[in-house]
Formats: C-alpha cells, sequence, structure tokens
C-alpha cells in the first residue's frame, strides 16, 4: 500500500491502467483501493472526467458496493453480520456492545486506527449465528468477550 495522499499523477496512472478493460469503472476503484486502502475523494473527479461520467454516477457506484472505502480502514477491520438469521441470534445487541466498547459507529474506526467496524449480510454461518470476521477469521457463535478476546490476540 501506498501513501494515503496520492498525488493526481498517481491517481491518473492507475485510473489509466485499467483503460483498456471493458467497464473499467469498477476495476479502477478496485486498483486505487488496492494502492491505498481507500479510494481518495481526490480520485472521483478524475474517474469522472476520464470515462466521461458525471462525480455523482461515480459516487454512485463507489457507494453502492460497501467494499469501498473513503477513508482508510483500521490496522484490524471487524465485519458482523447483519442478515436475519444472525438477527434472530443476537446480532443486534452484538453490535451494540462492540461499538460501545470501541466507542464508534457503524463504518468508524477507533481515534488510534486500530479497529474499523463494518456492517456485513452475510458471511455463509447462517447455523452458527451471530457471526463476525476480523481480518480473515470468521468466528462464529459471536459474543463480545469473544470479539474483544480475538482484538486483544490481534493486538
Amino acid at each position: 500500500m501506498r501513501h494515503s495522499h496520492p498525488t493526481s499523477d498517481d491517481l491518473q496512472a492507475l485510473i489509466d491502467a485499467q483503460m483498456s478493460l471493458e467497464g473499467p469503472l469498477l476495476p479502477i476503484l478496485h486498483a486505487i483501493q488496492e494502492a491505498y486502502g481507500h479510494v481518495p475523494e481526490a480520485a472521483l473527479p478524475l474517474i469522472a472526467e476520464t470515462l466521461n461520467l458525471t462525480q455523482a454516477e461515480v459516487h454512485g457506484v463507489m457507494s453502492f458496493y460497501h467494499d469501498f472505502r473513503k477513508a482508510p480502514a483500521g490496522r484490524h477491520v471487524v465485519k458482523l453480520c447483519r442478515a436475519e438469521a444472525c438477527q434472530s441470534m443476537g446480532a443486534n445487541a452484538l453490535s451494540e456492545a462492540v461499538l460501545e466498547k470501541l466507542g464508534i459507529g457503524w463504518g468508524g474506526t477507533t481515534a488510534d486506527g486500530r479497529v474499523t467496524v463494518e456492517a456485513v449480510y452475510c458471511l455463509g454461518l447462517c447455523a452458527c449465528a451471530p457471526a463476525a470476521m476480523i481480518g480473515d477469521r470468521l468466528i462464529g457463535r459471536a459474543d463480545a468477550a469473544r470479539i474483544d478476546a480475538e482484538l486483544e490476540g490481534a493486538a
């Protein structure tokens, strides 16, 4: 990952590298996020101009896909399932407890940049609800104490 404040030339180079692809908008957004950990606001007008789209169209696509970030994520990303199966097994109470303990809201990052919490709508662990994911590690039958212990272990 590069520095988080790319220049216009840096961004344009990533945009241009995807222009030979059919339907390059998503590959462009992915390339920029891969390079910087997020899609900086400064990228939107460059993408729009290059693709002959409005900035609203680019923003609409970016905001539709929840994996694109407007700001860098914390060192540890906690994904809490919000789907019906998990809600029926206590996901709402779990998310309230985790967010309260960390002092952030959905999509927020702790002040120290350590943890970001994101909502997801299925992790495929419906039979072991509520489900969570920390980094690439899936957690079934998650509770606030387990999430806290996993984060402590992740330092």
